[in-house]
């Protein structure tokens, strides 16, 4: 009987962390940006969560390729857009929200605090802000359909 308890007890830990990577891994694939202007890909490093750009509807500017020309860095001014990692160092927080990260508009050149939630499975919010998340701004992206 004791035996039993000790496997029904890891069988439902086991289960649970399962289930939790799983949703964890939700966030996962390609999304379209709100307007479909790009296509970002998210993919996991250890325990966190990025992102980068793999495409986008006008990916050239005067004949070559859009470079990230709004960055307040010199260094990483003539970096290309495409391939340019704009999600960066997300958690999940064991629940419904991918945390403590931070999103890079290339268009501006600025970096925000961020996090994600999924609307449903091919819906992402995704919530960039300054200092607390009253002031900030919210987006949507679609995931691709195969």
């Amino acid at each position: 009987m004791k035996y039993n308890f000790v496997f029904v007890a890891l069988f439902f830990l086991f289960t649970s962390l399962l289930m939790a990577q799983q949703k964890a891994d939700d966030v996962l694939g390609q999304w379209y940006s709100e307007n479909n202007e790009s296509l970002i890909e998210i993919y996991k490093s250890g325990n966190k969560y990025f992102g980068k750009i793999i495409w986008l509807k006008e990916p050239l500017r005067d004949g070559k390729p859009k470079i990230d020309d709004k960055n307040p860095d010199d260094k990483f001014k003539d970096r290309p857009i495409v391939g340019l990692v704009i999600l960066k160092d997300f958690v999940f927080d064991g629940k419904d929200e991918w945390s403590d990260g931070k999103i890079y508009d290339p268009k501006s050149g600025k970096t925000y605090s961020c996090f994600m939630e999924l609307e449903n499975k091919d819906k992402l919010k995704i919530r960039g802000y300054i200092g607390i998340s009253l002031i900030g701004r919210t987006t949507y992206w679609t995931r691709k359909k195969d």
